[in-house]
């Protein structure tokens, strides 16, 4: 599987920003998560989908302004970020994992494909 990530840039507190994750090769996955990485930080968990039935989970501090989803005919997962805040900068990567289980989406370590990450950059 493989998977591109698209749609950073900079913008302004308050503003709002696409994220685009495309998959292709063998496809096929369970879960379609987010996450993000800031400068001196470790990848953390923002939002995951799962692909049957999608069922969506955030963490807190995302709840609200972030929204996870997915185009099937496109094999395409969204992350529509609004009210941005500066502390949403990071680098953002999507992962992605066949056999991954509920209680693991939010393990870094636990998914075994990911795209390459795009920056977002949020000024105040």
């Amino acid at each position: 599987v493989q998977l591109q990530a698209s749609g950073g840039g900079l913008v302004q507190a308050g503003e709002s920003l696409r994220l685009s994750c495309a998959m292709s090769g063998r496809t096929g996955s369970r879960y379609v998560s987010w996450f993000r990485q800031a400068p001196g930080k470790e990848r953390d968990f923002v939002a995951a989908i799962k692909w049957s039935g999608g069922s969506t989970h955030y963490e807190d501090s995302v709840k609200g302004r972030f929204t996870i989803s997915r185009d099937n005919a496109k094999n395409t997962v969204y992350l529509q970020m609004n009210s941005l805040k500066p502390e949403d900068t990071a680098v953002y990567y999507c992962a992605a994992d066949s056999r991954i289980i509920l209680s693991s989406i939010s393990n870094s370590h636990a998914y075994d494909y990911w795209g390459q990450g795009t920056l977002v950059t949020v000024s105040s």
